[in-house]
């Protein structure tokens, strides 16, 4: 089995959820006492929002530049991003190192195409809903056109990842918001859902949502799991 480095704690919440996963997938794949081949470098995610919200993308790279350097120094033999949004500096960390990134869009669609979904409706940060880093590369890579709310659901949708989700905090009402987007964002034609942050998974899943669902984190996680276990 083949180590992989996981950059994490953006937050700490979905990290666990990578963790746990993986080695769920480990030990169903090889039995026994199996678990995964793991090197987690787990950042305090205060760093990075504050870059994040301050527009200081190169400041936010700089940080998991440095991290991703060391864990590969450490012995992984690939990198995942234990986050969608910050994937819109993988260019940047992939330049840096040596040994692959497995991007988290590239895994989802994978699954997104494998159900027939093209305009799969995509709920996650601001960062990720409003700048092309994700939804350019769905749609120029992948023939995916991924739908978005509108100015008000993406400021619901952003304000519960980051003061609900991120904290551990699970709100029915909350969950309620993010019905209603899929909703509409259904009625404008989307054929599934992408919870495309880490953490929506803890809100919502496929049994809430007569659409294909996508969860972003598990399916980054079967492809991290993949490499390791070919």
């Amino acid at each position: 089995m083949r180590m992989v480095g996981l950059l994490g704690g953006m937050s700490w919440e979905s990290t666990a959820i990578y963790y746990r996963s993986m080695n769920e997938i480990a030990r169903d794949r090889l039995g026994g006492l199996h678990s995964a081949r793991l090197l987690v470098w787990s950042v305090d995610f205060t760093d990075i929002a504050d870059r994040q919200h301050a527009g200081d993308w190169d400041g936010a790279a700089n940080l998991l530049i440095d991290a991703a350097r060391r864990v590969e120094q450490a012995g992984a033999e690939a990198l995942v991003i234990c986050t969608n949004t910050m994937h819109k500096v993988a260019p940047e960390i992939e330049a840096a190192i040596t040994v692959p990134l497995i991007h988290i869009a590239d895994a989802t669609a994978v699954a997104v195409k494998a159900a027939g979904s093209r305009r799969p409706a995509l709920l996650a940060t601001r960062f990720t809903m409003e700048h092309d880093f994700y939804k350019g590369r769905m749609r120029e890579r992948h023939g995916i056109e991924a739908l978005v709310p509108d100015e008000n659901g993406r400021e619901i949708v952003h304000r519960v990842i980051y003061e609900e989700l991120c904290r551990g905090v699970v709100r029915q009402q909350s969950k309620n918001s993010y019905l209603a987007e899929i909703e509409r964002l259904r009625m404008a034609g989307a054929d599934g859902v992408i919870l495309g942050c880490t953490e929506v998974g803890m809100l919502i899943g496929p049994e809430d949502v007569a659409l294909p669902v996508f969860d972003t984190t598990r399916l980054h996680a079967e492809a991290a799991m993949a490499f390791a276990l070919a």
